[in-house]
């Protein structure tokens, strides 16, 4: 009996010594996780004031979106404007083209109808000069016939007064020829040619008289007709030539106003870019100390895990410490039942998010085990001893 109690003995106080280790060894462990959270808590705090001194602003640029797409809109009109006027402008050039092209035909023809107007001037000129000419002509025949007759008319008295004071003398001789039948003949041969010419003279002069002022009067009405044509072309050209200036002075404002609102908007876009860079850096940075910090909180939760499951087997250690000292008295009673040491829950601080209230002095403790993720007080009634 002496050596069995003597072992019983030995066993308990290798058994104190153990627990006393475990004691130990738990106690650090709840500092260090202490600390640890206190640490954790801190960092999380330093996080806290971080994100509410480092305030993203977000600008609402939904007003200035707007005036960009009015300008969009206003620029993409002028362009279209600025398309219309150079096509105006190509089919202005071309209609001014084609003007000058009439007009120097026209021109042409002009210079053309003035020469042929001059050679019929010089034709006119020419004809009446031949008419008179012929005029003068006619009137020296006229003056040469008027002698003719004055002349017959005073060899005719003559011969008549000869023949009144002489003796009619009957000779046989051959018959004589009657001068007034051959004056009256030549005479009437010689009108007869004169009127003939006068006639075709006359006739002649009235059909080129007649063509000529045809020819004049065509040729009048074409050039009436080219002046006011020509006329036309002037103004329409001197119109075109007006709005040609009015759209190059238009290109060249919309141009300017063009130019002038890309180099804004250029520096606007430059100014919100270098924001949109600082904005992406400071988010790098804010990425980077997530991480770290994320990366410190895993190294915590893992050194948790594991004070975890050293105080589950501390825990299965203490319930087959209480169930030998409850079969102890039983099966064998002596000195060593009064050898065990209690067990004495020491709570864990809370972890991250939990409550940090202090506890009721009437709440119970429950382990954390490996089923129990968190050690909280459950509200039942004290165990009493």
């Amino acid at each position: 009996m002496d050596l069995a109690n003597a072992l019983d003995l030995h066993v308990s106080a290798s058994e104190k010594t153990t627990m006393q280790n475990l004691n130990d060894r738990l106690a650090s462990y709840l500092g260090k996780v202490r600390l640890l959270e206190m640490e954790n808590a801190e960092v999380e705090k330093k996080i806290k004031a971080w994100y509410s001194s480092h305030t993203v602003i977000c600008h609402d640029h939904s007003a200035h979106f707007t005036t960009m797409d009015d300008l969009k809109k206003k620029i993409c009109f002028g362009s279209l404007v600025n398309a219309k006027t150079l096509l105006d402008i190509d089919n202005t050039r071309l209609a001014a083209e084609d003007f000058k092209m009439k007009y120097e035909n026209e021109l042409a023809m002009r210079v053309a109808v003035e020469a042929d107007i001059n050679s019929l001037r010089k034709v006119l000129d020419d004809m009446n000069l031949d008419f008179s000419n012929l005029k003068m002509q006619y009137e020296g025949l006229k003056d040469e016939r008027i002698m003719f007759k004055r002349n017959h008319e005073e060899e005719l008295a003559s011969v008549r007064t000869q023949a009144g004071g002489q003796v009619n003398v009957s000779v046989d001789a051959a018959p004589s020829q009657d001068l007034n039948a051959a004056m009256t003949e030549i005479r009437q041969h010689y009108e007869s040619i004169a009127a003939k010419n006068r006639q075709e003279l006359e006739s002649w002069y009235q059909g080129k008289l007649a063509t000529v002022e045809i020819e004049v009067e065509t040729n009048n009405e074409q050039l009436c007709s080219s002046l006011t044509e020509l006329k036309e072309t002037k103004s329409t050209l001197q119109r075109l030539q007006i709005e040609l200036q009015s759209h190059l002075s238009m290109k060249s404002s919309l141009e300017t106003t063009l130019s002038d609102t890309q180099n804004r908007y250029s520096a606007q876009l430059a100014g919100l870019q270098n924001m949109v860079t600082s904005l992406e850096f400071r988010l790098s940075q804010l990425h980077a100390n997530i991480a770290h910090n994320k990366q410190e909180y895993d190294i915590l939760l893992d050194i948790k895990t594991r004070l975890e499951v050293e105080i589950a087997e501390y825990r299965r250690l203490l319930d087959g410490e209480d169930h030998s000292t409850t079969k102890g008295p039983t099966a064998q009673p002596g000195p060593s039942a009064s050898t065990v040491v209690p067990a004495v829950p020491v709570p864990l601080p809370p972890r991250l998010g939990e409550s940090t209230a202090p506890i009721p002095p009437g709440a119970a403790w429950t382990w954390r085990t490996p089923w129990t993720s968190t050690c909280r007080p459950v509200r039942r009634p004290p165990c009493r001893t």
